[in-house]
């Protein structure tokens, strides 16, 4: 029960929906509604009724709150008839599930940048479980691929994120749609070449995206930019100049719009703090902070994970030029900084990274 209450606060914020609304619904005071959610009150099937008016029935189906309450034994045989029905007339209406979840994957991307892993893991496994009932079309294997390479990345685990990142692919190439096979291999092999992690893995996803067109994209983009960083982790300075010399071309073709937030763009700030990593890896402190300051100058400031990722760059190159203990206390003072529900495993994996130039 007291996860249920969680859970709809969780998909009411998640919704940008005001507790103001559903007190509205269910007849209640705010402050009464906040109590609820917190545990102090208990859950009525008027108020849950209230949550899936405020909320749609679809969103109560595609994160289990529906469920939840049967288990919960909270909802009545009157409030289960109504959500039914208001259930049944939402999917006589609908555009079709395509496009339902389309929307759901674009919505996703945002929320990965502004989120923490951990409470965006909870609800992309809700719908994993009800977009794998859906596979019914090469159109809802390209939502299930991008929603499992999000998926992946939400993990704490390199070796973890892997198994989703192949099962990613193969869902791809399922969906016979060229952009998404490009842009699920190109996203994983620069989250794992970033993160420094299983390198020759990131290095042959990132050649078969490549393989697999020529063509500019954001795909083709991040294929570039992990051979960059593949490059850079195994010393090779000379194939990471050249590897972003043509990450560099590429960029200047396909660069998302400045104000776009979302995973499935690279405004000028996120490509900068690709780079402002790469530079920081190999030492070239000019180019670090040029590009540390880019990425410094564009970034919208609700992103403090990535505010973050830039000051571990630095404690990084400090540590590289020569500062051992300033660099890797200037990185762990940064990581103290970010509230630990905003923290991810490639912020973890950087760190460690810096922790392993001092050593």
């Amino acid at each position: 029960m007291d996860d249920l209450r969680a859970r709809l606060r969780e998909a009411r914020e998640a919704e940008g929906k005001k507790a103001s609304a559903v007190a509205a619904r269910a007849h209640i005071s705010a402050a009464h509604l906040s109590n609820i959610e917190a545990c102090r009150r208990s859950l009525t099937d008027t108020v849950l009724l209230a949550y899936a008016q405020v909320l749609g029935e679809d969103c109560m189906q595609r994160r289990g709150l529906i469920l939840g309450a049967i288990g919960a034994g909270v909802l009545g045989p009157v409030a289960a008839r109504e959500l039914i029905r208001g259930g049944f007339t939402a999917a006589l209406a609908k555009r079709g599930a395509e496009d339902e979840w389309r929307a759901q994957v674009i919505q996703y991307g945002r929320d990965y940048m502004e989120i923490g892993a951990a409470a965006l893991q909870d609800r992309l496994a809700t719908d994993l479980v009800l977009v794998q009932q859906q596979l019914n079309s090469p159109g809802m294997w390209a939502s299930a691929a991008r929603l499992l390479t999000t998926y992946g990345k939400t993990t704490g685990d390199p070796v973890e994120a892997l198994r989703w990142y192949r099962i990613a692919a193969a869902a791809a190439d399922r969906s016979e749609d060229l952009g998404v096979r490009v842009w699920v291999r190109g996203r994983a092999a620069i989250a794992l070449a970033y993160e420094g992690a299983a390198l020759a893995t990131a290095e042959r996803l990132a050649d078969q995206a490549i393989g697999l067109s020529d063509r500019p994209s954001l795909g083709r983009l991040n294929s570039l930019v992990a051979r960059a960083h593949v490059a850079a982790g195994r010393g090779d300075h000379r194939g990471a100049v050249a590897a972003d010399s043509e990450a560099r071309r590429v960029f200047d073709r396909v660069a998302s719009p400045d104000g776009e937030i979302s995973d499935f763009a690279v405004p000028p700030w996120r490509m900068a703090t690709f780079r402002s990593m790469l530079w920081a890896r190999l030492g070239d402190v000019r180019r670090g902070e040029q590009a540390q300051a880019e990425a410094d100058g564009g970034r919208p400031a609700e992103l403090t994970r990535f505010a973050t990722h830039i000051e571990l760059h630095r404690g990084l190159m400090l540590a590289h030029a020569g500062d051992k203990s300033g660099g890797l206390e200037y990185a762990r003072a940064a990581m103290d900084a970010l509230p630990a529900e905003r923290r991810s495993q490639t912020l973890r994996l950087v760190l460690d990274e810096v922790a392993r130039a001092v050593a």
